[in-house]
């Protein structure tokens, strides 16, 4: 049984940061990828970033030079720092995780595994 389960989430300014990690357990393949989503109220969920097996990584333009997604050492946490926070930034925020030929592309279907989310609330 696959599990994922986030931390790090909560309330900060405008121009603040935050960082999110994802523990994940239950699976073997060393070709997982794993990535982060967002979901605003009203809004379909995007993708962040995303992580591949080889450490190649990929951010959505509305993030890139802000968020910076990593792993740890045991590949089974992942990371998102989250730098200069803007109030269009606050949603839900999941870690994901599957196995499948395109990781880099951000496509929430690809997606086998999900966390329980943490909120991410940006006030200006």
């Amino acid at each position: 049984q696959v599990q994922l389960v986030e931390s790090g989430g909560g309330s900060v300014q405008a121009g603040g940061s935050l960082r999110l990690s994802c523990v994940a357990s239950g699976y073997t393949n060393s070709k997982t990828c794993m990535g982060w989503f967002r979901q605003a109220p009203g809004k379909e969920r995007e993708g962040v970033a995303a992580i591949d097996s080889d450490g190649s990584t990929s951010a959505a333009d509305s993030v890139k030079g802000r968020f910076t997604i990593s792993q740890g050492n045991a590949k089974n946490t992942l990371h998102l720092q989250m730098n200069s926070l803007k109030p269009e930034d606050t949603a839900m925020y999941y870690c994901a995780a599957g196995v499948f030929p395109v990781c880099l592309a951000l496509v929430v279907d690809e997606y086998n595994y999900w966390g329980q989310g943490t909120q991410v609330t940006v006030s200006s």
